[in-house]
């Protein structure tokens, strides 16, 4: 049976710009997730918001995964603040399996998000999950948090993202995806 690691963010900091908080939204796309992957077959082990990073990419590579996936919100420099919209798909350069799974959840997260020109998938050789997990890593940021019309989509669409998210997830590992 295939095994991921899903990593919703435990950054209770990042604050929404109209309440809420990135750990919040973050884990209820993780929530919405687990039904979608036991229905798939697909095993996974999850972290835990308390968990500071190191603790997460320790208990990530505690066992064999076939895929971590750590699911996070943007928020844009303060010079920017409120003004960058789209989603941004990171893996670690050099990552083959990392870059084919960002390139098939950039195809198809691009079928849900608002603006599907503005999905990115972008190499990134300074993020911890992406640099320290064992397994092939992923980190999305689904929206903008401080963009008002991307946190109201990100709100509106839970299920969506973590449709598309376990969609893909069960793409890249090859197994049929089931409601």
């Amino acid at each position: 049976m295939p095994k991921i690691y899903l990593s919703p963010s435990a950054q209770e900091f990042n604050r929404y710009i109209d309440g809420g908080s990135e750990e919040y939204y973050m884990n209820l796309v993780a929530d919405a997730m687990e039904p979608y992957l036991a229905a798939s077959g697909i095993d996974f082990t999850r972290n835990q918001p308390e968990m500071p990073l190191w603790q997460i990419i320790n208990d990530a590579n505690g066992q064999p995964y076939d895929l971590h996936l750590a699911i996070h919100s943007n928020a844009s420099p303060d010079a920017q603040a409120g003004q960058n919209t789209g989603a941004q798909i990171y893996y670690y350069p050099g990552s083959e399996r990392g870059k084919r799974f960002a390139e098939l959840l950039a195809e198809n997260y691009r079928r849900i998000y608002r603006e599907p020109m503005n999905v990115r998938v972008v190499p990134n050789a300074n993020l911890a999950e992406l640099r320290r997990t064992k397994a092939p890593a992923v980190l999305i940021e689904t929206a903008f948090h401080d963009n008002r019309t991307d946190a109201r989509w990100i709100r509106d669409n839970i299920d969506n993202i973590a449709r598309v998210l376990a969609q893909s997830v069960a793409e890249y590992l090859n197994v049929p995806f089931r409601e």
